[in-house]
């Protein structure tokens, strides 16, 4: 296992390790006492899968504080476009954002702290997406910046995705950034 640093401070690339042999293979995807020794820290509370049709972009999710969650993020089955934005107010990456492939061919994890928005688009049919989660899920607390929104700009690689009513009702990053009862 090897961590690498992002552009966005505490939001980390995880390179696992697989074994292949004649049988098939083996890789583990979380091992309390190696994240420990990266000092990525977190108190899962639960372990989410979703499974997406090619082209379905869910996100960019966040919980306002303080129900923010952690989250290490991979691929088991396919392949998606895997995107953070900093929306901690008073970061000096505020509005910036990271995009990584993630696939169960490139085997990478993705280290997301609290604090930042999260979303991805499905690039292959029926990938298969876990998420583990430090924090609950409070539905009450959660809140979605919009895609497409001008001021991050974000490269999706497309313009007609499959996309949720909640998410298509998300707010903009200057929505956000003004709204004092809204914070990451």
């Amino acid at each position: 296992m090897k961590k690498k640093e992002t552009n966005i401070e505490g939001l980390f690339i995880v390179e696992n390790n697989f074994l292949h042999d004649e049988r098939g293979g083996f890789m583990e995807i979380w091992h309390k006492d190696k994240f420990k020794k990266f000092e990525l820290l977190a108190n899962f509370t639960q372990d989410n899968l979703s499974i997406s049709k090619k082209n379905t972009l869910r996100g960019l999710h966040f919980q306002n504080q303080p129900h923010g969650q952690t989250k290490y993020v991979n691929v088991l089955r396919g392949k998606v476009l895997d995107v953070v934005v900093d929306i901690r107010k008073y970061s000096q990456t505020f509005g910036k954002y990271f995009s990584i492939e993630l696939s169960d061919k490139n085997k990478y994890g993705l280290w997301i702290p609290s604090g930042l928005a999260h979303g991805f688009l499905s690039l292959q049919e029926n990938t298969i997406f876990h998420y583990k989660c430090a924090g609950k899920y409070n539905p009450k607390h959660e809140h979605t910046i919009q895609w497409n929104d001008k001021d991050i700009d974000i490269d999706w690689g497309t313009n007609q995705p499959i996309i949720s009513k909640k998410d298509s009702n998300g707010i903009s990053l200057k929505e956000y950034k003004n709204n004092q009862n809204i914070n990451a």
